[in-house]
């Protein structure tokens, strides 16, 4: 079993920064893929970014591309999200995921093995 817990959130002005943090105490985390997906209310869990489990891979949905940046220190067994340029449409809860493989996809919520709790970020115009 993995545990994974999220950080970082918090309310911030549009056009403000936040960095999200995803950290796992088990050491097998170092060999998961780990993906970033948010939920706003009323939405479905959709998928932000995602990094592969050595950090050489990542995919970032077009939305936040070039605003959002995922990256991994496994030697803190973290991963990272830096959110610049936010936007009131960013507001949501965010998770982290982990996932053995990516069989069938990196964007697919079902994919995921382990999930934190959430954090909100709340984006103010």
């Amino acid at each position: 079993q993995v545990q994974l817990v999220e950080t970082g959130g918090g309310l911030v002005q549009a056009g403000g920064s936040l960095r999200l943090s995803c950290a796992a105490s088990e050491h097998t985390f170092k060999s998961l893929h780990v993906g970033w997906f948010r939920q706003a209310p009323g939405m479905e869990r959709e998928f932000v970014s995602g990094i592969s489990w050595n950090g050489g891979t990542t995919y970032t949905t077009d939305s936040v591309k070039g605003r959002f940046t995922i990256s991994r220190d496994s030697a803190k067994n973290t991963v990272y999200l830096q959110m610049n340029s936010l936007k009131p449409e960013d507001t949501a809860v965010y998770y982290c995921a982990a996932a053995a493989t990516w069989r069938r996809g990196y964007s697919g919520p079902s994919e995921y093995n382990y999930w934190g709790q959430g954090t909100q970020v709340t984006v103010s115009s």
